[in-house]
């Protein structure tokens, strides 16, 4: 229920969002221009109903009759009077350029863009709407949603682009009679670039990869699988996969989607088994998943995933890239938005894909299978992802190989006959890449077997009499290589999060520290210099003065045309506020984006650090 408050909740936000990135710039664009044109209008025919009345020439029916027309025709309407008789008027009011005729189209602008963000968002809701309705329109509404929300999102960021320039200009000239051209710039440049990474964005080919950790499995070295997979294929009445890959991580699924493996581009169907689960598995329970697995090819899951998965991932990169573009960001909460439907309806066929796979797998091999592979499956993951936490958690280096697997392999049967196991497995899911799979609970009364909480235990507890891991004769030598690359990257990964969590307060926390963050000098005019490094910033001018990171609250770079500052705000107060210290940081030329990125790295490693440490220092709840 948490969880489900919390989707809620992050949907309600994105959609809020949403309304302010459609709507904001244009409805802003849309009182000003409306309320200067009325002011125009009041201000204007005051005027001239003064200058009629004045006007002893004009008889008074003509007097009537010229201050009827300029009441019928105000000067926000000059720039629409399109008939014959108007157009001297309309010449005089709206010559192109000119104040009337930029607000008269500014106005226009304004209007349309609120049309068609209001059409943007009505077409996600519909199209989302579409994919919750009917599973075979899901592609066709997506690829549909896809190209209008993609294209229609980039003239948007054009349009709001070009609003936001004009309103740098006229808000200060019309309410204060000047102009700042250094906003017009700003205004100007965070424009261009949104416009430039909007479209550039969309018609750059996005990268997409599907590399599966693993090595493929020659029917060779396992004939005993490769014909029990051919069997139950036929009993599923779908074709067998083309390959088989096998790896360590800890789930099984299928593709018919390209994949990578070792270098090598696998076409066709895909089915990737876990070594270290066929282990823990019987043969009887290893034959209710795949029979699952194959399920899934069966029933054309795999087929609409490997259409639909790299639009979904394209799309994903777009949207996410729309957010890293300045103002682009008004096409990222739509993006978004339509994303989180869609997201919706694939979750809600995901777990009628896991019942109905299940299902078949129950009435092809055994429900109580099934179960019992289920909880076998979710009691691995679980336990070897509470180990690999606890390692990584752990505040010294690791040295040499880890033996992730011995420990979880030793630790299971122990795991399972504790209180945390069974509190774990009343919300277990089984993982799975690619699907957002059913509770435990729920899919075993989908197959019509329960097995009690209290029999978890021995279940997980007790080891196969055999199984098919048994029957790959390559299975031991893929696993080591496999755990062996996975534990260096693990390594070094951690070692990566012990260089954010040391102070460092001894000699070997040091070394760590520096290996990551060593220090970094920039150099600055008259042969000057400055230092980052993990204790603060040290200047080469003043007898080498260094700024601890502890002193500074906060951080701002300024780009001044005598020489840019770099501006520590401290915790401590001064005479008029807080208390700062400028760095005078001048002559940094081609390095000062460098300059400013490793300031903001060393200065986050610092807080990271300092907040690692309250944490141990705060008792526990």
């Amino acid at each position: 229920m948490a969880l489900a408050r919390t989707i809620h909740a992050d949907l309600f936000r994105v959609f809020l969002l949403t309304l302010v990135s459609l709507f904001a710039i244009p409805a802003a664009t849309l009182v000003f221009t409306e309320y200067a044109l009325r002011t125009e209008d009041a201000e204007f025919l005051q005027a001239i109903e003064k200058r009629i009345a004045s006007d002893t020439s004009l008889s008074a029916g003509n007097k009537a009759q010229a201050t009827e027309f300029y009441r019928s025709h105000p000067l926000s309407k000059a720039c629409s009077a399109t008939a014959p008789q108007d157009k001297n008027y309309h010449d005089k009011v709206c010559s192109p350029y000119s104040m009337h005729w930029q607000f008269h189209w500014a106005d226009r602008a304004a209007g349309w863009t609120l049309v068609l963000g209001a059409a943007l968002l009505a077409a996600a809701l519909v199209l989302g709407a579409l994919a919750f309705a009917n599973r075979g329109l899901r592609y066709a509404s997506f690829v549909a949603g896809w190209r209008l929300m993609t294209v229609s999102s980039a003239l948007e960021v054009a349009l709001q682009g070009a609003m936001l320039v004009w309103l740098s200009f006229w808000v200060t000239a019309y309410f204060w009679h000047s102009y700042y051209v250094k906003l017009i710039i700003i205004a100007g440049i965070a424009a261009a670039v949104a416009v430039f990474y909007a479209i550039y964005t969309l018609f750059k080919k996005l990268p997409f990869g599907n590399e599966i950790e693993g090595e493929v499995v020659a029917e060779a070295d396992a004939p005993r699988l490769w014909e029990r997979i051919r069997q139950l294929a036929a009993r599923v009445k779908t074709a067998p996969p083309d390959q088989i890959v096998a790896g360590i991580d800890t789930n099984f699924f299928v593709t018919e989607a390209p994949c990578d493996v070792g270098g090598r581009t696998l076409q066709g169907r895909t089915l990737f088994v876990s070594i270290p689960l066929l282990r823990v598995l019987d043969q009887s329970e290893a034959d209710a998943v795949l029979a699952h697995e194959l399920a899934h090819l069966g029933g054309g899951d795999t087929r609409s995933s490997a259409a639909l998965g790299p639009k979904l991932l394209q799309f994903d990169q777009y949207t996410w890239k729309m957010r890293d573009g300045g103002l682009s960001i008004v096409a990222h909460y739509l993006l978004r938005l339509y994303r989180m439907i869609f997201a919706f309806a694939l979750a809600r066929d995901s777990r009628e894909r896991e019942y109905k796979a299940d299902s078949v797998s129950a009435s092809l091999t055994a429900p109580g299978a099934i179960v019992q592979s289920l909880i076998k499956i979710a009691a691995y993951a679980s336990y070897r992802n509470d180990v690999e936490r606890k390692l990584f958690a752990q505040d010294r280096q690791h040295d040499g190989a880890l033996g992730i697997a011995g420990f979880v392999a030793a630790g299971l049967p122990p795991y399972a006959s504790s209180d945390a196991f069974v509190e774990t497995m009343k919300t277990a899911d089984v993982p799975h890449p690619y699907d957002s799979h059913p509770p435990l609970l729920e899919r075993m009364r989908n197959v019509g077997h329960h097995v009690p909480e209290s029999a978890y235990g021995a279940i997980v507890a007790t080891a196969p009499a055999a199984s098919w891991a048994d029957d790959i004769e390559t299975a031991a030598a893929i696993e080591q290589r496999l755990w062996s690359d996975y534990e260096q990257r693990f390594v070094q990964n951690h070692e990566l999060s012990l260089a954010y969590r040391y102070e460092p307060a001894t000699e070997e926390e040091r070394a760590v520290v520096l290996r990551h963050f060593p220090p970094v000098a920039f150099a600055l005019k008259n042969s000057e210099s400055i230092e980052v490094s993990h204790a603060g910033l040290r200047q080469s001018v003043d007898g080498g003065s260094t700024v601890g990171w502890d002193e500074v609250k906060d951080l701002t770079f300024q780009d001044n045309t005598f020489g840019d500052l770099l501006v520590v705000t401290h915790h401590d107060k001064g005479m008029l506020g807080a208390r700062t210290t400028k760095l005078k940081v001048g002559g940094l030329g081609k390095q000062k984006e460098n300059f400013k990125g490793a300031v903001g790295r060393y200065w986050q490693r610092h807080q990271i650090m300092r907040a690692q440490q309250q944490h141990q220092a705060s008792p526990e709840p």
